[in-house]
């Protein structure tokens, strides 16, 4: 049992475990609530999963965006196996690979009808993380200074988790009102990476 309590706390104490967490909390609660709602109206459950992440074109680049994510999250917790300061190239790649995830999730978002959040979650946010992947020596040159790619990323997120919260205000019922705040919950893990990587 201690062992699996220590490695949970390995597992948490970086950036990547905490993206990871937030990224299947997101996933699994997300699923959930979707297929709950279908099958009430009639659908399988094998079919309301299906319609959750291959429904829709959008649905589908957002399952995709998911993927890389936590991908790129695996990537974070290699770079930070050993604390600070971190392995360059995996922390790198974790930036690179996050930046295609936001993408595919702008895109997705886009076609699900959120161009604002296409644009922050997805653009801004992509800009942040291939902007955080260029060697410490390029941004140093740069006239904005390092670390503000850092800051771009934390930024990014700010819209999500304010439109969240006042769905979240505005739930009128115990469902609309545990899906609101599992999301809150995720946002906060993944500033806590955002956080955590810009320390390295």
């Amino acid at each position: 049992m201690r062992f699996l309590k220590d490695g949970l706390a390995q597992r948490l104490s970086g950036p990547g475990g905490l993206y990871n967490l937030g990224n299947a909390l997101g996933l699994l609660s997300g699923l959930s609530f979707h297929v709950a709602g279908a099958t009430a109206i009639g659908l399988t459950g094998w079919a309301a999963a299906m319609q959750y992440f291959v429904g829709s074109p959008g649905a589908t680049a957002i399952t995709v965006a998911m993927l890389v994510f936590f991908w790129s999250g695996e990537q974070y917790h290699k770079a930070w196996a050993h604390g600070a300061p971190p392995d360059a190239r995996l922390n790198r790649l974790g930036d690179v690979s996050s930046g295609w995830g936001a993408l595919a999730l702008g895109l997705g978002l886009f076609l699900m009808g959120h161009p604002v959040l296409a644009a922050t979650a997805g653009l801004i946010h992509a800009a942040g993380k291939f902007g955080s992947a260029l060697p410490e020596r390029v941004q140093a040159r740069l006239p904005v200074g390092p670390g503000v790619f850092r800051g771009i990323v934390v930024a990014s997120r700010l819209p999500a988790l304010a439109a969240v919260t006042i769905d979240l205000a505005r739930a009128a019922d115990v469902e609309s009102m545990a899906a609101g705040g599992l999301l809150v919950l995720c946002y906060g893990l993944w500033l806590k990476a955002d956080v955590a990587l810009m320390r390295g």
